[in-house]
């Protein structure tokens, strides 16, 4: 028997939501995802957007969907079944990205969290940026609208630089004002993205080895898209002297807590229907 739940992330800049469907052998399957931007916007709406374009994609009904589990800051939607904490359903969409995931870091866009998990997709360590906004998607976005690129052209660029323009690493403030400065001197887009990639890398390096992260580290969230953050990632563990790590992206990565989020939601709905089982043999 089919079964499908939903998973709804509402994050600060954007509100992602996906369908998992469970077959017969149960193993669960992306059957639809959809990213809204808030831009200021009701975010029930946009939530209730998002949710209906995810169906849309999955060519599934309302009716149909068994459980909807919201995260992040999704506590408040009338349409929800239940809540979960954000780091667990990233966790738990990481080590459905990739089953050796250990570690994951979550960069979103206003704070970046690095954490451990064990086998069963349970936190059991974890580290957050400080409040400054170096580091995080939004500070990026800045840094794509000085350079007049658009956002997808981030990694890229910084990827096929051929040198590196050193950059502030100390908050966005200095860090927006160095890539002003570069600007007005000439510098090269790729290079000074390659600069900012770096300054931001060094510091989730830094939280990935204060968890004492082993193995497989899975980024997720929105930063985990770019491309370029990830080599300038794997370039900072590389170079720490640490024990070596393989990060890993997937290309729903951006879905993760989302995907978590509708995961523990067929777990749920299994546990109840497990008691329920239980208290009909025991009546």
């Amino acid at each position: 028997m089919t079964q499908h739940t939903a998973g709804i992330d509402v994050g600060t800049s954007a509100v992602k939501a996906v369908v998992m469907r469970f077959g017969g052998d149960g193993q669960p399957e992306l059957a639809g995802r959809w990213r809204e931007r808030i831009l200021r916007r009701d975010v029930s709406q946009v939530a209730a957007l998002a949710y209906e374009q995810a169906l849309a994609a999955a060519g599934v009904a309302r009716e149909q969907v068994s459980y909807v589990a919201s995260t992040g800051d999704g506590e408040e939607l009338a349409f929800k079944d239940g809540h979960f904490y954000g780091m667990t359903t990233h966790a738990r969409g990481a080590t459905w990205f990739d089953s050796s995931c250990r570690a994951a870091v979550d960069a979103g866009a206003l704070h970046a969290r690095v954490f451990v998990v064990d086998g069963n997709s349970r936190v059991v360590r974890s580290r957050m940026t400080s409040q400054c906004a170096a580091g995080t998607g939004q500070f990026l976005e800045n840094i794509a609208r000085y350079l007049g690129i658009r956002a997808e052209e981030i990694g890229p660029l910084s990827l096929a630089a051929s040198r590196v323009e050193p950059c502030s690493g100390i908050c966005a403030v200095l860090s927006e004002t160095d890539v002003i400065n570069m600007v007005s001197r000439g510098i090269a887009a790729g290079e000074i993205l390659r600069g900012v990639h770096d300054s931001i890398a060094v510091r989730l390096g830094k939280l990935v080895r204060a968890v004492g992260a082993e193995g497989t580290v899975v980024m997720t969230g929105g930063l985990a898209a770019d491309t370029g953050l990830k080599g300038a990632l794997e370039r900072a563990l590389g170079a720490d002297g640490g024990a070596p790590l393989t990060v890993v992206s997937h290309s729903a990565s951006v879905y993760a807590g989302a995907i978590g989020a509708a995961l523990w939601g067929e777990y749920r709905l299994s546990r109840r229907r497990k008691d329920d089982v239980r208290s009909c043999v025991t009546t």
